[in-house]
C-alpha cells in the first residue's frame, strides 16, 4: 500500500458526510460496560447493533454479520464458518461471549471451527475495546464481541406472552432460515424460549472456486496434478452446504432486591469444507454444543455496593471432522466458568467502578486418526480485575487492571503456567459541544493456547500438519489509540488511529522446506511429487507492529417532507509487520467507500459501494489477494401496527457486480471466494 493511496483515502474520508447505516443512539446503554452510559462516553471505539439495524445486517455467521463494521472483517472458512477479525486480530485475541459469559466453543483454536452462537437469535451485539475488555479476560488485543439474546430475562414483562418470529431467504446459498422467540411473564416470574433452523446449499460465486495459479504458488502438493486438471467448479463452491439448529429455555425471578435465573441452550451445526481440487473424499464437520447458565443479582446488598452479580456457566462442546463418512479429527471441550462482580458506590464524585473475580476450568483434547493431535489437558484460569471511571469537568478518565493465573496440565507432558498482567488507561476530553478528543493506552498479556503449545498431528479441515512449541512465552501487547469526534448540525465525523507494539507475537508459519505425506505419515522434501502431501504449520514467535485507522464522516444532504438523504464516506486500514522484517500473514487490506441512504417515515433504503485494495503484504509463503469492488443495496419497511403486531420487511442485494472476492484474512482464500451476486429477503413479526 503506497503512501499516496492512504493519503488519498484519508482526504476522501475527511469530506463531511453522515451515514444512516452506522447511526448510534447517543442514549443507548452499553450492556457490556455498565458504567459507560453511551457510545460517546467511551474513549475507545465501540460498535452496537440492535433493533432494525441488527435485523438488516444479520448474516449466516457472526463474522458475516459484523463484516461491514469499521475495523472488522470476516474470516470465512466456507459459508458455514465466519469468525470476526478486529484490526487484523482473530482467534483468542478476539473474545466471543454470550450474555457476558465466555462462549467456550473452540472457534478461537482453529479457523475451521464455527462459533457456538448464531446471530439470528441475537437481540444486540456489542464490540468493545480497551479497559472494558479486562473485565472478561486478558489478551483480547483485538476486542470483545458480546452477543446478547436475553435467554435469562433481566426485566419484568408487561404481558404473559410476547415474542417475535423471523423468516429469511438468501439466494447466494439457497438458504432458508427461521427463528422464533417467545417471552413474557407475570408478577415476579419471567421466561424466555427461542429456536432457529438454517438449511443452505452450495455457495454461488462469480467465477471459478480455485485460484489455481495462487494455490500452486506455495503448495507443492499440487506438483503431482498437471496444470488445468484440478477439479475446479465454476459459478459455485462445492461441498459448502450446511444446516444448523438450536434453541434455549430460560426463566428468572425478578424483584426490587435483584434477580435469580437459569437457562439451557443447545446448538448443532453440520457444514462442508471446500475441496482443494485433488478429487479427494469430501470433508464435513459436525458440531454440537450444550450450555447451562445461571445468573443472580443483588441490588444494594451493602451501603457501598450498588450491585452484586454472580454468573455460572457449563459448556459441553464437540467438533468432529469427517473424511467422507469416517471420523477423522475430533475436538472435545468441557468448560466450567464463573464470574462474580461488584459495582461499587462512588468513592469520589462522578466515579463508577467494577471489581470482580473470574475462573475458567476446562478439559480439552484433540484426537486424530493416528492418535492425539493435542493431548488431553486440564486448563485452569483465575483472574481478578478492577475497572474505574472518573469524570472531572469536561474530562473523563478510565482505568482498568487485571491479574490472571493460567495453568495447563497435559497428559504425558510437563505442566506450563503463566501469570498475565494487563492494564488500561484512557482520557476523553469534551473540548466543546462539537469537538471531542480521546487518548487511550492498553497493555495486555496473553498466555499461549493449548494447540499453540502442544499440537502435533494432521488436521483434516485445514489441510495441514500442525506443530506446536512448548517453549512459547507470553504475548505482550501495548496499544495506543487516538480518537477525534466532531458533531454539528451540518456534519458528523469520527476518526480513530491506533498503533500496537506486540512482543513475542504468536503465529503459524508455513514450513518452506518440508511437507507431510499423509499416505505414509512421513515428512518429505518440499519438491516431492505426491498427491497426499500437505503443508507443515509451526507455532512461532517474534515481535510485531500493527497500525492503522478507522474513519467515517457523515453529511445530511436533504431533510424535508420528501424524506432524509444522507451520504457516507468510510474507510479502515490495518498494517502488520514483524520488527525483524516481513509481513504478518492474513491481514485485511485497505477498504474505503461511500453509502447513500434515504429514509422517510418507516421506509429506509441505502446503496453501499466498497473498494478493497489488493493485499500485497501477504506474509512469507503466503499468497496475495487482488483488489475488489463490492456493491450492496438494502431496504426495509416497518408496518407500525398490524393485528397488534409490528412487522418489519427487509431485502438486500449483495455483491451486485458479481465480483469473485478473495478475502486476505481467510485461510481458504485460494479455494473458497466470498459469495457472488445474490438477493436476500425476510420478514420479522414482533408481538
Amino acid at each position: 500500500m503506497t503512501f499516496t493511496k492512504i493519503t488519498s483515502c484519508l482526504l476522501l474520508i475527511a469530506t463531511p458526510v453522515y451515514a444512516q447505516e452506522n447511526v448510534q443512539k447517543l442514549d443507548d446503554m452499553i450492556v457490556s460496560a455498565p458504567f459507560v452510559g453511551s457510545v460517546d462516553d467511551s474513549a475507545h471505539p465501540i460498535t452496537i447493533l440492535n433493533g432494525a439495524e441488527l435485523r438488516s445486517k444479520v448474516g449466516s455467521t457472526l463474522g458475516e454479520t459484523l463484516q461491514n463494521e469499521l475495523g472488522v472483517t470476516n474470516q470465512s472458512f466456507g459459508s458455514g464458518v465466519g469468525i470476526p477479525v478486529i484490526r487484523g486480530q482473530s482467534g483468542s485475541r478476539v473474545k466471543v461471549m454470550q450474555n457476558s459469559l465466555g462462549n467456550n466453543d473452540l472457534s478461537s483454536l482453529s479457523p475451521d471451527h464455527a462459533t457456538g452462537v448464531d446471530p439470528i437469535i441475537a437481540e444486540r451485539i456489542e464490540v468493545l475495546r480497551g479497559a472494558e475488555t479486562l473485565r472478561y479476560g486478558s489478551g483480547a488485543m483485538g476486542g470483545i464481541v458480546n452477543v446478547i439474546d436475553n435467554r435469562i430475562p433481566e426485566k419484568q414483562f408487561d404481558k404473559i406472552i410476547g415474542g417475535a418470529a423471523e423468516q429469511r431467504y438468501d439466494s447466494a446459498t439457497d438458504e432458508t432460515s427461521s427463528a422464533l422467540k417467545l417471552e413474557g411473564g407475570k408478577g415476579l416470574f419471567a421466561y424466555h424460549l427461542d429456536g432457529f433452523y438454517r438449511d443452505a446449499g452450495n455457495t454461488s460465486i462469480g467465477g471459478t472456486a480455485i485460484d489455481e495459479a495462487r494455490a500452486r504458488q506455495h503448495d507443492p502438493s499440487f506438483n503431482a496434478v498437471p496444470a488445468g486438471e484440478l477439479q475446479n467448479a465454476y459459478g459455485f463452491t462445492d461441498n459448502t452446504q450446511s444446516w444448523a439448529r438450536g434453541g434455549s429455555v430460560g426463566f428468572s425471578v425478578i424483584g426490587e432486591t435483584g434477580l435469580i435465573g437459569a437457562a439451557i441452550n443447545q446448538n448443532e451445526k453440520n457444514y462442508g469444507i471446500p475441496p482443494d481440487g485433488h478429487g479427494e473424499t469430501p470433508v464435513h464437520v459436525e458440531m454440537k454444543q450444550t450450555k447451562y447458565d445461571f445468573k443472580s443479582q443483588l441490588n444494594h446488598p451493602f451501603s457501598f455496593i450498588e450491585k452484586a452479580k454472580l454468573k455460572l456457566g457449563y459448556t459441553d462442546y464437540a467438533h468432529t471432522e469427517f473424511d467422507g463418512n469416517v471420523a477423522g479429527t475430533t475436538f472435545l471441550n468441557e468448560t466450567y466458568e464463573s464470574r462474580f462482580e461488584l459495582e461499587h458506590a462512588p468513592i469520589l464524585k462522578n466515579n463508577k467502578g467494577v471489581l470482580g473475580f473470574q475462573s475458567t476450568n476446562s478439559t480439552f483434547q484433540g484426537l486424530g486418526e493416528e492418535g492425539k493431535i493435542v493431548p488431553k489437558s486440564d486448563i485452569s484460569t483465575y483472574g481478578i480485575f478492577n475497572v474505574e471511571s472518573l469524570k472531572i469537568g469536561a474530562i473523563t478518565y478510565e482505568l482498568g487492571g487485571r491479574t490472571e493465573s493460567a495453568q495447563i496440565t497435559p497428559e504425558g507432558r510437563n505442566d506450563v503456567s503463566y501469570i498475565p498482567l494487563s492494564g488500561s488507561m484512557s482520557v476523553m476530553w469534551q473540548v466543546n459541544s462539537a469537538n471531542k478528543l480521546s487518548l487511550a493506552f492498553t497493555h495486555s498479556q496473553r498466555a499461549p493456547q493449548i494447540q499453540e503449545l502442544f499440537a502435533d498431528g494432521f488436521h483434516h479441515a485445514t489441510r495441514s500438519y500442525e506443530i506446536g512449541n512448548a517453549n512459547l512465552k507470553k504475548e505482550l501487547s501495548s496499544n495506543l489509540d487516538l480518537g477525534y469526534q466532531f458533531d454539528a448540525s451540518w456534519v458528523q465525523a469520527d476518526f480513530n488511529f491506533f498503533h500496537n507494539w506486540v512482543s513475542d507475537y504468536i503465529y503459524q508459519q508455513r514450513d518452506s522446506a518440508q511437507l507431510f505425506n499423509a499416505e505414509d505419515g512421513e515428512f518429505v522434501a518440499k519438491d516431492s511429487d505426491c498427491t497426499e502431501c500437505f503443508p507443515l504449520l509451526h507455532s512461532e514467535q517474534q515481535a510485531a507492529i500493527f497500525k492503522g485507522f478507522e474513519a467515517k464522516t457523515v453529511f445530511p444532504l436533504l431533510d424535508n417532507k420528501y424524506g432524509a438523504v444522507d451520504l457516507t464516506l468510510f474507510g479502515d486500514y490495518t498494517r502488520g509487520t514483524f520488527e525483524n522484517g516481513g509481513d504478518v500473514p492474513r491481514m485485511p487490506p485497505l477498504r474505503y467507500g461511500t453509502q447513500l441512504s434515504y429514509e422517510k417515515n418507516d421506509f429506509l433504503g441505502n446503496v453501499r459501494f466498497t473498494r478493497g485494495e489488493s493485499q500485497t503484504h501477504s506474509g512469507e509463503n503466503e499468497t496475495t489477494t487482488p483488489a475488489y469492488l463490492l456493491l450492496n443495496v438494502g431496504t426495509q419497511y416497518k408496518i407500525a401496527s398490524f393485528a397488534n403486531s409490528e412487522v418489519l420487511l427487509f431485502a438486500k442485494g449483495k455483491n451486485l457486480l458479481d465480483e469473485n472476492i478473495r478475502s486476505s484474512v481467510s485461510y481458504l482464500r485460494n479455494f473458497a471466494p466470498e459469495a457472488g451476486r445474490s438477493a436476500e429477503v425476510g420478514i420479522r413479526v414482533s408481538y
